[in-house]
């Protein structure tokens, strides 16, 4: 039996040079646009590919954030979900020729058990007075992590029934694959969500700022790219980067100076059960209002004044434009190991000239978690109104004593006047 089992766990035991080739990704540019293109090199047809659909994919981003919060919810989730489709189908392709039990299956199902959790948690959060209202939906809020876990549990042991003598710790493997992946999709998704609900704003100037940084330093790269950044990506140029990072902090800078100006971005998102809507009503933070800065001795000679009014935001937008344009490409060259690690150029042929949606929004996950960082250590302070939804949530005793003990507390601060009755 040992002998047996030596012999085949070499099958697990393979080295880089081992791992079976990926079938390479089809061409999937459309027939008006080859035919188009037909006249010019490879270099050139795929520099107006790649701007064309970038062009058209800006227009459309465009489009989402004018039909409101609720379909950029949808956008997010629709981009998980297919961005883990893509790194499951690679370890699928991969270890295909062992036929692993259940694989796929299990891999979309442990997906659905941690939406469901993570999803369930924001619901709870942020749609409290809409809970409130329907029994059944109480029910699940109040065991939603019971249900989850007991959901998870469920997979956990199926995945235990499946194991093959002759392939256990290729299942593992392939049982971390998937978890790593949930990591990388699922819970950055559900991140990116929660940076939504406290203003569009933080939402639309960390995405923009990484997709900024890499058309920059695309460009930059194309005409100016003489030395190599890093081996992992050797078209990625110093002078890519640089002309990224300048580009990048720029723009963060002017437009988040336009978005701060308008309700609809700097306002969090609520959702007002009254209308069954989401709302971005509010009066703006004092982060979101002129404040006059005086200007640094090195800066009054290029500008010829001593004082500029601008948004406090704009000074917080310089650190996400840096993060997005000196750590944000790291996401990149992370990604880029892996699709070299599995010998494959791109992780699907979902958009001509670009490759998979993975491809587009690997660097966009290490954003979202700074920015959720950023926010949580920085930025966020008490929020009344989320404090008042969990309040109406609670029986009304427990409302009752509630009100008792925050007027007792007022009393003591001298904020409120005892009572004659007292």
């Amino acid at each position: 039996d040992m002998d047996l089992d030596d012999r085949c766990g070499d099958l697990d035991r393979r080295n880089d040079s081992d791992i079976p080739e990926v079938p390479p990704s089809t061409d999937s540019t459309p027939e008006i646009l080859k035919r188009a293109l037909s006249g010019l090199s490879s270099r050139w047809k795929n520099w107006w590919i790649r701007g064309i659909l970038t062009l058209a994919m800006i227009s459309l981003f465009f489009l989402i954030i004018y039909l409101g919060s609720f379909m950029l919810m949808l956008l997010v989730l629709s981009i998980q979900v297919k961005c883990f489709h893509e790194i499951i189908t690679i370890g699928y392709r991969v270890y295909h020729s062992y036929e692993l039990p259940w694989f796929r299956s299990l891999s979309w199902y442990f997906l659905l058990c941690v939406n469901y959790f993570f999803y369930g948690e924001t619901v709870a959060d942020y749609f409290a007075t809409f809970v409130q209202r329907r029994e059944q939906l109480q029910f699940l809020i109040r065991y939603h992590r019971f249900i989850s876990f007991t959901l998870y549990l469920i997979g956990f042991c199926m995945f235990v029934l499946s194991l093959v003598k002759r392939h256990y710790r290729l299942q593992f493997y392939m049982f971390a694959w998937t978890h790593v992946t949930l990591l990388i999709t699922v819970t950055q998704s559900h991140l990116v969500i929660q940076n939504l609900f406290e203003g569009m704003i933080w939402f639309l100037v960390p995405i923009s700022s990484v997709i900024c940084n890499d058309i920059t330093a695309y460009i930059f790269g194309f005409f100016f790219g003489r030395t190599p950044l890093i081996k992992l990506s050797p078209k990625k140029t110093w002078e890519g980067f640089i002309g990224g990072f300048f580009s990048t902090v720029a723009f963060g800078f002017i437009f988040a100076y336009f978005l701060a100006q308008h309700q609809y971005f700097v306002c969090p998102v609520e959702y007002n059960s009254e209308t069954n809507q989401f709302v971005t009503e509010c009066e703006p933070s004092e982060l979101f209002q002129l404040q006059n800065y005086s200007v640094p001795l090195l800066l009054k000679v290029v500008l010829g004044r001593e004082t500029v009014n601008m948004y406090p935001f704009q000074i917080h937008s310089i650190a996400l434009s840096t993060f997005a344009s000196l750590i944000g490409p790291f996401g990149g060259f992370f990604a880029s190991g892996f699709k070299r690690a599995f010998k494959i150029k791109d992780f699907a042929d979902t958009i001509p000239g670009h490759g998979g949606i993975m491809d587009r929004f690997d660097c966009q996950y290490l954003m979202a978690t700074f920015v959720h960082v950023y926010i949580t250590s920085f930025i966020r302070g008490p929020n009344p109104s989320k404090l008042l939804k969990q309040l109406l949530v609670l029986q009304p005793e427990q409302q009752l004593n509630v009100y008792k003990m925050l007027k007792s507390h007022l009393i003591e601060k001298g904020i409120l006047l005892p009572s004659l009755r007292g």
